[in-house]
């Protein structure tokens, strides 16, 4: 009897040994997804959802079902440089401003020709300026128009919300009803062609692609600097967000380390002057 007893209670320690050393084992597992050795953390990789307007060439555009352009270019080599991983979603200007407005959007940023303004600066945060750009007027070649003040009285063709929008509402007047808005520079682009418009006002980089891709069209571009201030693009985030702070070195980094211009070159076919980037 005694050596059986003896036997059996053997069997039991060796059955708890083995099951303690399986449970042991699943806490390791577990905790090894999301701890590194003693005294190192690491973090779970994130996707950032970047949102655009695709209809702003050749800032961002869509090349078939593919969203290309010196914005996304950009961007690719910041997010690099950062080290996150990302994906950019075509949502169109007036759901991107209002996507972001909120701090539970479902996007983390948005790049899109998106010029930095003070009012702006009351609902979003941006990152270091990327890009000095100005608006531009393009009109038929012989239209006589040769400044701002020239569209008094004209019908100009914009798109909604942007600074071109902004601008022509304080030279024309707030209820002006030449001035014809619409929800992309495509769309203003098509009104001056159709003759629905005899000006649209847009950033010199889309009206300088849009003249140079129309030769048929015999138009010209005049660039008011004493009306259109300089303005500076940023990539633009949910107030208070976090990643801002992980981008903004990227940004630098790239402009100064040579990428910045191969993109510049790439899209515009000349050198950036960086300088305003460099010291904002």
């Amino acid at each position: 009897m005694g050596m059986k007893r003896g036997l059996w209670l053997v069997l039991l320690t060796l059955f708890a040994m083995v099951m303690a050393s399986c449970g042991n084992t699943g806490k390791g597992n577990s905790e090894s997804l999301s701890s590194a050795s003693p005294g190192e953390t690491s973090e779970p990789v994130s996707l950032y959802k970047i949102a655009t307007d695709a209809s702003y060439a050749p800032m961002e555009m869509m090349d078939k079902d593919k969203i290309t352009g010196f914005d996304i270019d950009f961007l690719a080599e910041v997010m690099k440089q950062a080290g996150l991983s990302y994906e950019v979603e075509n949502t169109g200007w007036d759901s991107l401003m209002t996507s972001l407005s909120s701090n539970k959007s479902a996007f983390s940023a948005a790049i899109s020709a998106i010029s930095i303004t003070s009012e702006r600066e009351q609902t979003y945060d941006f990152s270091a300026p990327y890009f000095e750009s100005t608006n531009m007027i393009v009109s038929k070649a012989g239209s006589g128009i040769q400044s701002a003040l020239d569209l008094k009285g004209k019908k100009v063709a914009v798109q909604g919300g942007t600074t071109a929008d902004e601008i022509m509402t304080g030279i024309m007047g707030e209820g002006s009803t030449d001035l014809k808005r619409f929800d992309s520079n495509t769309l203003a682009l098509l009104e001056l062609a159709s003759g629905g418009a005899d000006a649209v006002v847009a950033d010199i980089a889309v009206v300088k692609e849009y003249i140079k891709n129309n030769p048929d069209a015999k138009l010209e571009g005049v660039v008011d600097k004493q009306n259109f201030s300089t303005e500076f693009y940023g990539i633009m985030f949910p107030k208070g967000g976090e990643l801002k702070a992980k981008l903004d070195p990227a940004i630098q980094a790239v402009i100064t380390n040579g990428k910045y211009a191969e993109i510049y070159q790439k899209w515009f076919g000349e050198e950036p002057d960086t300088a305003a980037l460099l010291n904002p």
